[in-house]
């Protein structure tokens, strides 16, 4: 399954205390809803949940604003994901390091040092972890995957059939059920599924922007909450490209 290509420009502001803002086209963007029956196939999901053709995801804590960033590579192009969304630079002329800007707005990593600015100011930031990206081929017929911890949990969607696999209890017990969609907003980068079977009712919603596994401290470029069986659950997510 490939995600669908759409262009996310970066055009941000940076809060009170140079905090990174999100899109305003985004902001604005009218929400787009989509109530329907059973798909025959798997949805496309929004590309800004993927790393494209990246290794790796890389955090990123930055002051003064005090907040962490995730990055990936993917060829000439940075993807950046903030609390706030996901956004991608081409990148630029420079002397040393690399550089990727648009607009107003730059990204300029040297070593383990970047530095963002914005037309409010600048954020410089430290490198922290990163995580090699999941691939199709360590998880086959995977599109999205996505997990948490406290109990450990996990969810798989099917890269052929609108088809969640949950796993919980540690790997102990896994259901697959079918789903719709019910939300689909390109722009801001955000889905929500639910079952398609009334009988136990579920919902998974899925917004891009920074995440970081709450005990590993591993980044990611999507937030997930899973709603089942009357509990809550949050974790991070990836989209896996074929």
């Amino acid at each position: 399954m490939t995600a669908s290509v759409t262009s996310l420009r970066f055009v941000a502001a940076v809060a009170a205390g140079f905090l990174l803002a999100g899109c305003a086209a985004s902001a604005t963007a009218p929400q787009q809803s989509v109530t329907t029956t059973v798909q025959s196939g798997a949805p496309l999901l929004p590309s800004a949940l993927f790393p494209g053709s990246a290794e790796r995801f890389q955090a990123w804590n930055c002051q003064p604003a005090n907040q962490d960033l995730v990055t990936a590579v993917n060829g000439e192009e940075l993807r950046l994901w903030s609390l706030h969304g996901a956004w991608r630079l081409p990148q630029a002329v420079v002397a040393s390091g690399a550089r990727y800007q648009e607009g107003e707005i730059s990204f300029w990593n040297r070593g383990e040092q970047a530095q963002i600015e914005t037309p409010r100011g600048q954020l410089q930031c430290q490198q922290g972890i990163h995580r090699d990206i999941a691939t199709r081929a360590s998880h086959p017929g995977v599109m999205f995957l996505a997990r948490g911890n406290e109990p450990g949990w996990s969810i798989e969607l099917a890269n052929d059939t609108p088809v969640m696999t949950w796993t919980t209890a540690y790997g102990s017990e896994t259901t697959t059920m079918p789903y719709m969609v019910s939300v689909m907003d390109n722009e801001a980068g955000r889905v929500v599924i639910e079952n398609a079977n009334a009988e136990e009712f579920f919902r998974v919603r899925i917004e891009s922007g920074a995440c970081f596994d709450d005990m590993s401290g591993e980044p990611y470029p999507a937030r997930v909450t899973l709603t089942i069986g009357g509990e809550q659950y949050k974790g991070c997510g990836q989209g896996i490209a074929p």
